[in-house]
């Protein structure tokens, strides 16, 4: 079945927000656990909710930990968001090829405006799933899903894209195609040990998968 809908993850996929992301978890961690984390030790606290990684650090002061995590995210958030190469490009061709164009992230609301509006990409989407929309965060159906109700799509017609394993998963436990991006900060190899259906080496290589003719 040709696929008509295209959901993406947010963070590290559509917008570099990596350097942002690791700064805010060395920023918390230095307070709470001083030097004992390094840059290398927080990649694998990309992609996890916040709870779900400052919960098994320190269980009694979670929410507090996530609170001062996103004072800080906010605070810096213009200054080191950017967006990758093709995106804009490459959404705006989908939007115009009457694609059906979602995101399902594990941000909040505001924070995941936030970046759209700085990059100017908040026009391509109908729906926009975040944390704030469900019970259970990717790798569970849940959000996917959600995404797909939303836009009156079926699975079989869906593609989910992202830079972690919880999209990939959260992909396949929903039915639909999943593409990993080779941009990813821990690395191509890390994310096709998940066996997604594609690798994107930019973001323009979706229009050829999907069939979409290019100049």
């Amino acid at each position: 079945m040709k696929i008509n809908t295209v959901l993406f993850d947010l963070d590290g996929t559509l917008i570099n927000t990596n350097e942002l992301i690791i700064a805010s978890f060395l920023h918390t961690l230095d307070h709470y656990a001083p030097g004992r984390y390094k840059r290398e030790d927080v990649l694998a606290f990309i992609g996890p909710s916040l709870y779900d990684t400052f919960s098994g650090i320190h269980k009694d002061k979670t929410d507090e930990m996530i609170r001062v995590y996103r004072e800080f995210n906010h605070k810096m958030h213009d200054e080191l968001v950017t967006e990758y190469d093709t995106v804009f490009e490459t959404l705006n061709r989908l939007a115009d090829e009457g694609y059906k164009l979602g995101i399902v992230t594990t941000k909040l609301r505001d924070t995941v405006n936030m970046g759209l509006k700085l990059t100017g990409l908040d026009s391509f989407f109908e729906t926009v799933v975040t944390l704030d929309d469900v019970e259970r965060a990717k790798p569970d159906p849940e959000p996917v899903l959600l995404a797909l109700s939303k836009l009156g799509s079926r699975p079989e017609e869906a593609i989910m894209i992202g830079d972690n394993y919880h999209d990939i998963l959260a992909g396949k436990n929903a039915g639909t195609k999943t593409a990993g991006v080779a941009w990813t900060i821990k690395g191509e190899e890390s994310l096709a040990k998940h066996r997604p259906d594609y690798m994107l080496g930019k973001m323009n290589d979706l229009l050829q998968i999907l069939g979409v003719e290019t100049a």
